[in-house]
This record gives C-alpha cells, structure tokens and sequence, in this order.
C-alpha cells in the first residue's frame, strides 16, 4: 500500500512539474519599436528573443527577416498584439506609443524605453536588458568593451573646435539640443555651434552656418550627397572648414542612432577632431 501511495505522490509530482516547466522555461518574446532599440537588444545577446521590429530597423542583418510593426510614426498595434510580445521596448514615450501602452497594459505586458542621455548610457543599458532577458553574461562583455572604447575617449587640453553637423542637405538640418551628441563632441573637445538650440533638430540657413563660421564639418553620405559632393558645395558658398579639408563623413545609421554603434561614431569624431586639429596646429621650426 505504502508502494502505491508513494508511486501516486510521485507520479502527481511530476505532473505537476511537467505543467510549470514549460511557462518558467519559455523564452521572451521582444518587439522592438526603433532600430536603435533593436541593436541594444541584439548587443545584449537576446537577439534569438525578438520576433518583431520596426520597418526601420536593418541592422545586425538577421532583423531583416523579422515581421515588421511599422515606425515611429505609425506603429501597428494589431501586428504588435498578433505577435504575442512578453515585453515591448520603445525609444522614448510618443502618442503612438501611450495608444499602445494602454493595450498592452491591460495584457499584462510591459512597454519600456531605451533612450540613452550620455554614452555611457549604453553600456549601462545593455547590462539591464540582458539582466532582464536572461542573458547577462553577453552582455556584461559587450558593456565591458564598449565602456573601454568609452574611457580611451580623452577630449584634449587644445583649443575646443566648433562644430557643425550636417544632418539634411535640402531642406538645411542639424542637431541642437540633443545630450547625447553634445555629451560626444565633449569627450572629443568638440562644441556643438547649435547646442543652444530649444528643439533636438533645428533647420537652419546657410546664412547661419557662414556666419558661425564652423571649425569642423561632420556629414553623413546619403545617396547623390557624399562628402565630395557637399564639401564642393560648401566651398562654393565660402566656408572655411570646407575650403581648408575640414570636413568628414560619419555614416547616418552610427551617428543617428542611439544604440552600441554610436560608440563607433564617438570613436571616429575624436578622430577626425584630432585630424582637424593637427592639420591647424603651427609646425614648429626645426
């Protein structure tokens, strides 16, 4: 008798097991809203967990082949749901996103945000998404070395050169109030000529920027606008930093994007700061 009460204990036990170890077991299913958001996720080694991104997102390849939730500017509420997230990661809150906060928050599925205010925002957020995602030990690497290209970053006691940013060609864009940028050009002793502005992305005249008088120019290549092409034109308008070679390229998708490669970006600025700064410095006779 004592045989078969133990022998049902144990069968029921493992029952029970058998029901609770699948939903303990089972992975995250992460929807990302932004493609900065999305490179975070996949830094933090949790790139198997997302099942859907924003139509914007390209990068690392593999997100090409994930269903698409629209973009910052229209997201797909039915497409996100049919998706069945455990967990929905925007860039910063937005009035597409209070919508879909309502939605989800009556699921029981949490929407947070990954908005980075300084780079070293970004080794730090990819440490809580891979302790939120199970997959710390990834992610404690990735943090690690980006936090060492991070300190070699060292803004130099020369001059503090002004800089430009040209975001848009036509219509004429930059950045303005935008920490996380301004925070960069002040580890690589750079000064953003429009960090005073009220709005992150100013339109500005061409006017403006002759008149400031830049001592650098930072541009991203997009289609017919390569740095040639709007270094010749800056030249033709007068501009000193054009006229004299101080103008450089940083591609779009490491320096717009809020995410691990904008450490990239930060690298490559210092480089063409000190670049700049080297060819103004007077040689010293022999």
């Amino acid at each position: 008798m004592r045989v078969l009460v133990r022998t049902a204990w144990a069968w029921w036990a493992a029952l029970c097991l058998a029901s609770i170890t699948p939903a303990a077991a089972a992975s995250p299913r992460v929807i990302t809203l932004a493609p900065s958001v999305t490179e975070l996720v996949f830094a933090a080694g949790a790139g198997a967990d997302v099942v859907g991104t924003d139509r914007n997102s390209n990068y690392p390849p593999a997100v090409q082949a994930l269903p698409h939730v629209g973009d910052v500017m229209q997201l797909d509420d039915e497409a996100i749901l049919a998706l069945r997230p455990t967990l929905v990661i925007g860039w910063q809150p937005s009035p597409n996103t209070s919508a879909l906060a309502e939605r989800l928050k009556r699921l029981k599925v949490p929407l947070i945000y990954a908005n980075p205010q300084s780079l070293e925002d970004i080794p730090t957020l990819i440490r809580s998404l891979g302790r939120r995602l199970g997959t710390e030990r990834v992610a404690n690497q990735e943090a690690s070395h980006l936090e060492q290209q991070i300190r070699q970053l060292h803004a130099p006691r020369a001059k503090v050169q002004s800089v430009f940013i040209e975001v848009s060609a036509d219509p004429l864009y930059t950045l303005g109030k935008d920490p996380l940028i301004n925070d960069i050009l002040r580890h690589c002793g750079g000064r953003n000529l429009y960090a005073d502005s009220r709005i992150a992305a100013p339109q500005v005249s061409v006017e403006s920027v002759l008149h400031l008088n830049p001592d650098v120019v930072i541009m991203s290549p997009e289609g017919h606008n390569t740095l040639q092409a709007r270094r010749s034109w800056w030249a033709r308008y007068g501009l000193p930093a054009a006229k004299d070679g101080h103008f450089y390229a940083i591609a779009s998708d490491w320096l717009h994007r809020p995410g691990p490669r904008l450490v990239d970006a930060a690298v490559a600025l210092c480089r063409d700061l000190e670049s700049s700064r080297e060819a103004t410095t007077p040689r010293v006779p022999q």
